[in-house]
């Protein structure tokens, strides 16, 4: 039984949104019958991790329970074309309402009102006990019951969205949600709003008006003929689809908020779910919590030791050669792998046993900033560990043996370390690359989340060892006794989750992704790393100058519209400028009083005629090109390579492709002939050449094959232009000539399409 107790915090889950979030998020998986559940493995593991970290005290699950509600006795068309879910799904609904009851959560659900109704119900019923409520989702049209007490968690992205994020995203507070989107609509579920008012259109009108029922009754004053004709005419769809989306909080609700208590599963019931399933990292995570003797487990004893004589080094050598596993880890003294200096390495090939090698280590910075600890001699001071070169001739055959397998978390930055001190990591497994293939965008795959997630583990941070703010130091000035404890989990918690994770690949049918693509990929991409690119830091000296120099033009002439000087750069003074002194309608202030001039904010007032917010874009480009790449790059060059290394990230892309960062070298400008520049300062080396190479529509290549379509298939037999065809067809222009944004505008509804773009946004 849950004791039934005042509420203080209510957790209120989107279950349907959870259910399809997590069934196209997680690749196709079947348990030993066959029956999918990919959908239930990543509802169970939001759930579970969601359970991990709130500090709730009562907490439900509301369902669906069958399309047909009280809002198509209003309106019979709503979500009427609305595809059934795809047959993979079916079978797991059941199972995930299993889940929810495995884990001893409640779960409801009524007949003839949908669950954003009854979330809407129990939230009033919550704040009115005093007890501040999360509802988790990022549904929009949730959005309307945020308020100082309802806030909403997007938990995929982790993203607290409160009264400013309701604003941002619909121009107007959570209190006038339902009027924008009586106005605007939603396809999505067959609501008609008005012709021809989207989202932003709606939010100036609700603006202006105050609601609906005032804008309706004076819809005459319009400006726009075609506007007021349509607020006229369709002023029934509008009330019609302020019902629809209004979320009943009055819902006759038979399941009380306060058994929603929170309280803890059996762990028996919670094993048999989870082992019926198939699900054995998350009953891994189940039994490191409980018990129970589950092999992948950590174990509670650690045996962590410091290496620091040749036959201790030895000894941890050939117990890995002996094994042909290990895991590896290095401490340096940068994030940035080209500017890292070694510190140390760290070695695993038993969970719960993992060892330090010290090797560039000095004494404190500071006395009395941390204790020197066992790591030190007593007489000169000096710190005790074996010579770099020495370790390093010890270490290099074990890593550059085949025979052996290299773990990391995240290796390839280790690899581009030891790379510089001539010792080339060879074969190798990395525990974020196969979280990332076999879990994808249900959470973030650095290690501290790994170990929280599977082995039910929190980890040292790094701050913890070496301090945080203007106090924190390198690690090699972190005493020893600190960096083995730090430095030696690590490698014993990469062993563990590959244990965990590895093993996962066949049954889940994901090794062909792993060991085809993924893998192979680590020392291709460690390679590129390494290369790294040329760039021509005179080009980008003399663009900054170029840039710097027509910024002043444009300041001058900015000040002159505007009628006195001010600082371009300043988004308070412009607001003040723009929507004060010069009256432009449309000004929005936020949170701390300045209004709003973002990029959007001076596009649209560009668009109406206005001449300095047109020049402030302009000013603003140049600015950007200036700051981020002509400036940044110079300081990123390698000064003993004259390159500049990028980092690709494996693991951060939801879609699967890799991203780039510091610098990403993935976003420099291509649709403006300024931003054109920057490209041109990318040079070869003397006697080379830069070749560019991209697959020619591949996408849309598959999906001429996949889906069978013959007019596609003949285009590209033609050698035809598919985006110029589109863009030719969609907006009335000829073939030849084309304005290459015009192909670009059109290449992004082909994209979109077959990515699953709304119809709201195939419409924007």
């Amino acid at each position: 039984m849950k004791n039934e107790v005042t509420p203080q915090h209510v957790f209120l889950i989107d279950g349907s949104g959870f259910i399809f979030r997590a069934f196209h998020g997680v690749p196709i998986m079947t348990r030993p019958d066959g029956t999918p559940v990919n959908a239930v493995y990543g509802f169970t593991n939001m759930l579970m991790k969601l359970l991990d970290e709130t500090d709730a005290d009562h907490i439900a699950v509301i369902f669906d329970k069958a399309r047909k509600t009280f809002r198509n006795d209003i309106y019979p068309e709503y979500k009427a074309h609305r595809p059934p879910p795809p047959d993979e799904l079916i079978p797991q609904f059941e199972l995930v309402r299993d889940a929810v009851k495995a884990l001893n959560v409640a779960a409801v659900d009524m007949d003839g009102y949908e669950a954003d109704d009854l979330i809407a119900t129990y939230a009033r019923l919550a704040c009115e006990a005093g007890a501040d409520v999360t509802i988790v989702s990022s549904d929009k049209d949730l959005m309307q019951l945020v308020s100082e007490r309802v806030t909403m968690l997007d938990a995929m992205k982790n993203r607290v969205i409160g009264p400013e994020q309701v604003r941002e995203k619909f121009g107007v507070g959570p209190e006038k949600v339902v009027e924008v989107q009586a106005l605007a609509g939603d396809s999505s579920d067959n609501v008609p709003g008005v012709s021809g008012i989207g989202v932003k259109t709606a939010a100036l009108l609700i603006n202006e008006f105050g609601d609906l029922d005032s804008l309706l009754a004076r819809a005459g004053e319009i400006k726009q003929p075609k506007r007021r004709e349509n607020l006229i005419n369709e002023a029934g769809n509008a009330r019609i689809s302020r019902d629809l989306v209004w979320l009943r909080d009055d819902a006759p609700i038979v399941v009380p908020l306060e058994s929603f208590a929170v309280a803890k599963p059996d762990p028996k019931a919670l094993r048999q779910f989870l082992e019926a399933n198939a699900f054995k990292s998350l009953l891994a995570r189940v039994e490191s919590r409980f018990g129970g003797g589950a092999p992948e487990a950590a174990p509670e004893a650690r045996d962590y030791q410091l290496v620091q004589t040749v036959g201790a080094l030895k000894a941890w050598i050939d117990a890995a050669a002996q094994a042909g596993v290990v895991a590896v880890d290095t401490e340096t003294t940068s994030l940035d792998a080209m500017a890292a200096a070694l510190v140390g390495v760290s070695l695993s090939v038993e969970p719960g046993s993992a060892c330090y090698i010290p090797l560039g280590h000095r004494a404190p910075a500071a006395q009395g900033m941390f204790d020197l600890g066992d790591g030190l001699d007593g007489g000169g001071g000096d710190i005790k560990q074996i010579p770099l070169d020495e370790a390093l001739a010890l270490l290099k055959p074990l890593l550059e043996d085949d025979s052996v397998l290299k773990i990391g978390q995240n290796i390839k930055y280790d690899m581009l370390v030891m790379a510089k001190y001539g010792v080339s990591i060879t074969p190798v497994d990395d525990t974020m690359v196969l979280s990332y293939v076999l879990e994808g965008g249900l959470h973030g795959h650095g290690m501290d989340e790994l170990a929280r997630l599977h082995l039910g583990r929190e980890t040292i941070k790094f701050k913890d060892v070496a301090g945080s703010g203007k106090s924190q130091v390198t690690f090699d000035r972190v005493p020893l006794d600190k960096a083995l404890d730090y430095a030696a989990e690590d490698a014993d918690v990469t062993l563990s989750l590959h244990r965990l994770l590895k093993p996962r690949l066949a049954p889940e049918r994901m090794a062909q992704v792993y060991e085809g693509i993924e893998r192979p990929l680590i020392p291709v991409l460690a390679e590129m790393e390494k290369n790294g690119v040329k760039v021509d830091a005179a080009k980008l000296k003399t663009l900054s100058d170029d840039f710097a120099q027509r910024m002043g033009q444009f300041e001058v002439e900015i000040h002159k519209l505007a009628g006195r000087e001010f600082n371009v750069a300043s988004p308070k003074q412009l607001g003040e400028i723009l929507f004060d002194e010069m009256g432009l309608q449309g000004g929005k202030k936020g949170k701390t009083g300045a209004y709003a001039t973002g990029h959007d904010v001076l596009e649209g007032l560009a668009a109406e005629g206005h001449n300095l917010p047109a020049r402030v874009l302009d000013w603003r480009q140049l600015a950007k090109l200036k700051s981020t790449y002509a400036d940044a790059l110079v300081s990123q060059i390698n000064p003993k390579t004259g390159r500049v290394h990028t980092s690709f990230n494996m693991a951060g892309a939801a879609t699967g492709r890799l991203s780039s960062s510091d610098p990403n070298l993935q976003n420099i400008p291509i649709r403006t002939a300024e931003g054109r520049k920057i490209r041109q300062a990318f040079i070869p080396e003397a006697g080379n050449v830069l070749l560019s190479a991209d697959y020619s529509q591949i996408e849309l290549r598959l999906l001429a094959h996949v889906a069978g379509i013959e007019s596609l298939k003949e285009a590209f037999r033609d050698g035809q232009d598919i985006h110029a065809i589109t863009a030719s067809q969609v907006f009335g222009v000829p073939i030849e000539g084309m304005d290459p944004m015009v192909r670009r505008q059109a290449k992004a509804i082909n994209f979109g399409i077959i990515y699953g773009i709304s119809a709201f946004g195939l419409a924007r």
